[in-house]
């Protein structure tokens, strides 16, 4: 702290950089940030350097909120940096809180990654089948990228984490909740996902939608395909909704706009595993005790592993693909 100021860091590991961009979605509430917090680390918006962090005191900076996913070692090198320089690390968002996004790629590995990327697009003409390589030799000197991870890892599987702000992006009603918390020193006990501030239920908590008096899935639709009523639980339709598998705090956001939960807030208190709870679900919903034509409505189901596990799968108990 500096000048009666805390001073603040942001940081952009794998992800989209929306958590970036709402982080001024606090709108006004941001000039309550300036009065209370210097920036001293932000390189997405500022001009600012590794070396400037490697010259800091340990504990310099006394929040440091840390977007994005461990997709390579640069990514854990700045991470593991960040946490040295920090008091206190914020898991900022879905991709470093849970995996999010990137995730996905744990279910291959880097060298299938690199195959379809480079190799096997209709955009890309690489008849060398040329990949990136950590180091190359130029007449110049050597050049240098991060090296590729062999699978992606949510931050706290890196680094100790002291709170979690899930989200894609977070609720920017949570975010200014933490902030004043911060600027306040009151913040809740370590490990907090501060979403669980808000609420401790489950998005259906959160969702204004009428539930059905019993069993009425017939088939499971994806949501273009689907007709919703709009006004009838999204899931008792057979339109694919992860709101009981999912951490409530984002105010039903996508439901309000009539689109399905994708399980951004990652699965409430006491679930380890959000697919698998999702997929424990969906029996008490089938109006079938025929095997075979359940098993047919499941089958159904486009991409299961890609939409049961959109956002949490390397903190879920798969974890990866076991491909060599």
């Amino acid at each position: 702290m500096s000048d009666g100021k805390l001073n603040f860091a942001f940081y952009w590991a794998a992800s989209c950089g929306g958590c970036e961009v709402v982080v001024l979605d606090i709108d006004e509430k941001i000039l309550d940030v300036v009065e209370a917090a210097d920036v001293v680390f932000w390189p997405c918006a500022m001009d600012f350097k590794y070396d400037d962090v490697e010259e800091m005191e340990e504990g310099e900076i006394d929040v440091c909120f840390f977007n994005g996913a461990i997709r390579n070692e640069e990514n854990e090198e700045i991470a593991e940096l960040l946490r040295e320089k920090s008091e206190v690390v914020v898991a900022f968002g879905s991709c470093s809180a849970l995996g999010g996004i990137p995730g996905l790629g744990n279910g291959t590995t880097k060298e299938d990654i690199f195959e379809k990327a480079y190799n096997s697009t209709h955009s890309t003409e690489n008849e060398e089948e040329i990949q990136p390589e950590p180091r190359t030799e130029v007449p110049e000197g050597e050049l240098t990228i991060p090296e590729f991870s062999n699978y992606v890892r949510a931050l706290d599987q890196v680094v100790d984490v002291d709170y979690y702000l899930p989200g894609c992006p977070t609720n920017p009603d949570i975010i200014v909740e933490a902030v004043e918390a911060i600027i306040e020193g009151e913040l809740p006990p370590a490990g907090t996902n501060l979403a669980t501030l808000v609420s401790r239920k489950t998005l259906c908590d959160e969702c204004d939608r009428e539930l059905a008096d019993e069993k009425s899935v017939t088939e499971f639709k994806r949501p273009h395909l689907a007709e919703d009523n709009g006004e009838g639980c999204l899931l008792e339709q057979g339109i694919l909704c992860m709101g009981p598998a999912t951490q409530a705090g984002c105010g039903a956001r996508c439901i309000s706009a009539n689109f399905p939960c994708r399980g951004c807030f990652g699965p409430p208190e006491k679930i380890d595993d959000q697919g698998a709870k999702m997929v424990s679900l969906l029996g008490s919903l089938i109006d079938s005790e025929d095997e075979e034509e359940i098993e047919e409505m499941i089958d159904n189901i486009t991409d299961p592993f890609g939409t049961f596990y959109s956002y949490s799968l390397p903190k879920s108990i798969l974890k990866r693909s076991e491909k060599k």
